[in-house]
């Protein structure tokens, strides 16, 4: 490099926002001899003056504005840049969850989160369509199944196996009919129209299903909850309903499950590369 005089020249650009070099020393905390010897030092350096003095105080020269309107701007983001640098970068995780997920099992574990990890900032986005979780700007997806996803890469969080749930009302039919045929007068409450999870659990019980259309298709959780508890049909639910359950709002209709379902972490395999991602994971997963 050819000028030497970083620290003149930074100076030089903060005196020309002053009148005069006793209010640029008091306000820059140095003593007006010594800006004044950075000054001389400055223009000996450039070989051209960059302050006028008068009885006053001091005023650019024609130079000196040219030279301040240069270099201002590039002192203005070089210093932006340090800081940005010397500082650590907040980084952001999104997690995709449904309301019923969040309120029932997530929202009272994430303060451990938070306080282990106060440089990621967390978002949490409530989702009904789980299944398409990258067009919702998402790192993780907490999904409900049996894992058999192939879109993405999969991580099972716990086991929460499946049963049918159904009213008082609706227990009581059971009891007194037998499931079979007490089940075909009900409502199947289903999460998504290309479900087979009701399939399954037929299967499971040895009970016959054949083509019907008192299905009702409700994506969100808590309302297919709230439909149960109205008697507006029945629908699989797990051990995250267990206050209802213990309460006599809701009731288990049958002993048999879907013993393969639970919740799943669901992302891109990309996302790992972000180290939020993955203390995420190793939290979600120990506590789990």
């Amino acid at each position: 490099m050819r000028h030497q005089s970083y620290t003149s020249l930074r100076n030089f650009v903060q005196i020309a926002q002053f009148e005069s070099l006793s209010e640029a020393a008091e306000k820059l905390n140095l003593t007006k001899g010594a800006l004044s010897h950075q000054i001389n030092n400055l223009e000996q350096d450039l070989d051209f003056k960059v302050f006028e003095r008068h009885p006053k105080g001091i005023r650019l020269t024609r130079k000196g504005r040219e030279l301040l309107t240069t270099a201002e701007p590039l002192f203005r983001q070089l210093e932006d840049r340090i800081s940005q640098l010397s500082n650590k970068a907040e980084k952001a995780l999104t997690i995709g969850v449904t309301t019923y997920f969040a309120s029932r099992w997530l929202s009272p574990r994430l303060m451990q989160f938070m306080q282990a990890h106060p440089e990621i900032r967390l978002r949490i986005q409530p989702m009904l369509d789980l299944e398409n979780f990258a067009g919702e700007d998402v790192d993780i997806a907490i999904r409900w199944g049996n894992g058999n996803w192939k879109d993405c890469e999969i991580r099972k969080l716990f086991s929460c196996p499946a049963w049918p749930t159904g009213d008082k009302q609706t227990f009581e039919k059971v009891e007194s009919e037998g499931i079979e045929t007490a089940f075909e007068k009900f409502t199947l409450l289903r999460d998504r129209k290309d479900s087979n999870s009701w399939s399954e659990w037929y299967d499971k019980a040895g009970l016959q299903i054949t083509s019907r259309f008192d299905t009702l298709i409700i994506p969100d959780p808590n309302v297919r909850v709230q439909a149960v508890l109205d008697g507006q049909g029945v629908a699989l639910n797990d051990a995250l309903i267990s206050d209802e359950i213990r309460n006599g709002r809701l009731f288990r209709l049958s002993k048999v499950e879907l013993s393969d379902y639970g919740y799943f972490l669901a992302y891109d395999v990309n996302t790992l590369e972000k180290t939020e991602v993955r203390s995420f994971i190793d939290w979600i997963t120990s506590i789990a």
